[in-house]
């Protein structure tokens, strides 16, 4: 089986103001004086702290991402952010089509795509979102529901270039409710299979799958343990350093 070093990658959403910044402080200091982490550390703070984040986490190995990205380099898009923008304010990572993406500003998959392909265009790896709802689960759905956004939202460039997935059960992010690691292993070994058929064995056993809902201190080496979860999309957690770092810890 093909060793992939993990990734706990932190979502702090609109959160964070320039003392937020004291949390990374901290976070930078566990990480250097505690053990050695296992894990590649990523935090995606709002577009105005990505390039603080960017030098103030460097010294400790802690790597910077946007949130989001526009599909365009450049151009009349008031309000939005380019990956070359993110690229150029010292990002390595750009999440694309998170559920609250999706949701909010009704991102389809093929939105997601583009943004993916602008990503990889900037030199950035993508963390592309994917995850179901309460009522597809319910429905019996799940797995052909994810199966279907894995086709449009990946781009074919994930073959020649890193890109990341992110499955996100979406009831379950930010509720405190988490799937069975069943449930878990479930669906990231038949996003594996999907990765593997089309990119071929090679590439596709190399992509990592990251877990994302309700990661919390209390639940994530177990979840982190699950075959073929590869790290961890982390939200309110990890607008903590003290609750980050215990993630980080847990791989």
């Amino acid at each position: 089986m093909t060793t992939i070093s993990p990734l706990i990658a932190g979502n702090w959403k609109m959160n964070g103001l320039s003392q937020s910044l004291d949390e990374l402080t901290e976070l930078a200091q566990l990480l250097t004086t505690g053990e050695a982490p296992r894990a590649v550390v990523v935090v995606c703070p709002p577009a105005t702290l990505v390039a603080a984040v960017a030098t103030q986490g460097a010294s400790s190995g802690i790597l910077a991402g946007g949130q989001d990205c526009h599909v365009n380099a450049s151009g009349a898009h008031t309000g939005d952010i380019s990956a070359y923008m993110l690229a150029d304010a010292g990002a390595q990572f750009a999440i694309v089509g998170h559920s609250e993406r999706r949701a909010d500003h009704g991102e389809t998959d093929d939105q997601v795509r583009a943004k993916a392909e602008a990503a990889i265009g900037a030199g950035l790896k993508p963390i592309i979102c994917v995850g179901e709802t309460e009522a597809q689960r319910d429905a019996g759905q799940a797995e052909s529901i994810v199966a279907a956004q894995l086709v449009s939202s990946i781009p074919d460039a994930a073959g020649l270039h890193e890109v990341i997935v992110a499955y996100e059960p979406v009831w379950a992010i930010g509720t405190g409710r988490t799937p069975s690691n069943d449930d878990i292993a479930q669906m990231h070994a038949s996003i594996r299979a999907r990765l593997v058929d089309r990119f071929g064995a090679d590439k596709g056993n190399t992509i990592r799958i990251l877990y994302g809902g309700s990661l919390k201190p209390v639940n994530a080496r177990e979840i982190l343990a699950i075959d073929n979860v590869n790290g961890g999309l982390v939200g309110g957690a990890s607008l903590l350093a003290k609750d980050f770092y215990t993630i980080i810890s847990a791989v």
